[in-house]
C-alpha cells in the first residue's frame, strides 16, 4: 500500500491539484501578473547593467529600473489610454447625434464614381447603397459604443485598476531583483533535458522581447505617424484613428493601410486632390516603410516567424485573451514551433 511508486503518484497528484488551486487564486490578477512578468523580461538586461555599476546593490538597481519603466512605459500608456477612451466617448456621441454619418460619406464616394464603375459594382451585387450604408454605420456605432462602455467601466472600477496596477509594480520589483534565482528554480523543476530547457526558455524570452520591443513599438510608431498626418489633414478623431492604425499594424500584410487607404480614396473621389495625394505619399513612403526599416533592427531576422503564423496567432490570442493576446499568441506559436523542432531533432538523433 505504501510502495514508492504509489507514493510518487500520490505526490504528483497533490502537486497538480495544489498548482491548479494556486493558479485559480491568481486568476483575478492575471493581467497584472502577466504584464509584470513581460516588463521584467524586457528590462532585466538594463537591471543587470545597472547592478554592476551600483556595486551589486540589488534593491537600488531594481528600484531604479522600476522607476525607469514607470516613466518610459506605464505612465505614457496610461495617459494615452485615458485620452483614447475619452475621445471614443465623444466619437460615439457624434455618431449617435448624426454629426458623423459614414453612410453619407459612402454615398458621396458612390456618386463621384464614373457610371461604368457603378454599373460594374451593381452587376456584381456590391453597389447596394442602402445595405452598405447601414453596415458602415452599424460598424462605426458598435465600435465607438464599445470604447464608450470601456471608458465607463474603467471609471466604475477605479479601485480594481489601482489594486492591479499596484500588484504589477510590486511584482515587477521582485521579478527584477530575484528573477534570475526564480528562473533557475523553474528550470531545475522542469523534467526535460538541459539543452531542451535552454532552447525553450531562450525562445520564450526572445519572442517576448521581440514582440513587445519590436512589433508593438513598430505599431506604436505607425499609429503615431498615422494620427499626425490625419491631424495635419484636418480629419476629426485623429487620436482614435491613430490607435486603430496602431492596432492593425500588429497584423502583417494588411496593417495601417486598411484605414489610411480608404480615406485617401475618399479624398480623391470627392475632389480633395492634394489631401489624397499627400496621404497616399505619406502612407506609402513613411508609414509603410517603418515596418521594413525598423522591424529588422528592433526584432532581428532570426526571431521572426512567417507572417501568416504571426497573423493567425495574434488574432487567436486576441480572441482568447483580449489585449494580452498580442503577446501570448505569438509566444505560444513560437514555443509550438520550437518544441516540434526539438522533437524532430531528437528523433533524428535516435534514428542515427
Amino acid at each position: 500500500m505504501n510502495s514508492p511508486e504509489l507514493q510518487q503518484k500520490a505526490f504528483l497528484l497533490l502537486l497538480i491539484v495544489i498548482s491548479l488551486a494556486f493558479g485559480w487564486i491568481l486568476l483575478p490578477f492575471f493581467g497584472a501578473i502577466f504584464w509584470g512578468s513581460v516588463l521584467a523580461i524586457i528590462f532585466v538586461p538594463f537591471y543587470r547593467w545597472l547592478l554592476e555599476r551600483l556595486g551589486q546593490r540589488q534593491n537600488l538597481a531594481a528600484l531604479t529600473t522600476l522607476l525607469l519603466c514607470l516613466i518610459m512605459v506605464i505612465l505614457p500608456f496610461t495617459l494615452i489610454t485615458a485620452s483614447l477612451l475619452q475621445e471614443g466617448v465623444v466619437f460615439y456621441q457624434r455618431i449617435r447625434s448624426g454629426e458623423l454619418n459614414f453612410g453619407a460619406y459612402f454615398e458621396q464616394v458612390m456618386s463621384a464614381l464614373p457610371p461604368w464603375i457603378v454599373k460594374f459594382l451593381d452587376n456584381a451585387g456590391l453597389a447596394r447603397i442602402s445595405e452598405l450604408k447601414d453596415t458602415l454605420s452599424n460598424i462605426a456605432l458598435q465600435g465607438s459604443q464599445r470604447l464608450a462602455e470601456e471608458a465607463l467601466q474603467m471609471g466604475q472600477n477605479t479601485f480594481e485598476f489601482v489594486v492591479s496596477f499596484g500588484i504589477m509594480l510590486y511584482l515587477l520589483f521582485f521579478l527584477l531583483r530575484d528573477g534570475t534565482l526564480l528562473s533557475a528554480k523553474i528550470k531545475q523543476a522542469i523534467p526535460l533535458r538541459p539543452e531542451h530547457k535552454r532552447n525553450l526558455f531562450g525562445k520564450f524570452t526572445t519572442v517576448v522581447r521581440a514582440t513587445v520591443k519590436g512589433n508593438i513599438a513598430v505599431a506604436a510608431i505607425q499609429g503615431t505617424l498615422g494620427g499626425v498626418i490625419f491631424s495635419f489633414l484636418g480629419i476629426q478623431g485623429a487620436l482614435l484613428w491613430g490607435f486603430v492604425m496602431a492596432f492593425l499594424s500588429l497584423l502583417p500584410a494588411i496593417g495601417a493601410a486598411l484605414i489610411w487607404a480608404p480615406v485617401a480614396i475618399y479624398f480623391l473621389l470627392t475632389g480633395a486632390i492634394w489631401q489624397g495625394i499627400t496621404l497616399i505619399a505619406f502612407g506609402v513612403l513613411v508609414i509603410g516603410m517603418v515596418d521594413n526599416v525598423l522591424r529588422p533592427i528592433l526584432v532581428g531576422q532570426d526571431t521572426r516567424m512567417p507572417d501568416y503564423v504571426v497573423l493567425i496567432s495574434t488574432l487567436g490570442g486576441m480572441v482568447l485573451f483580449g489585449l494580452n493576446g498580442f503577446v501570448i499568441g505569438p509566444v505560444i506559436a513560437a514555443l509550438f514551433i520550437a518544441a516540434w523542432d526539438l522533437f524532430s531533432t531528437t528523433r533524428e538523433r535516435l534514428n542515427d
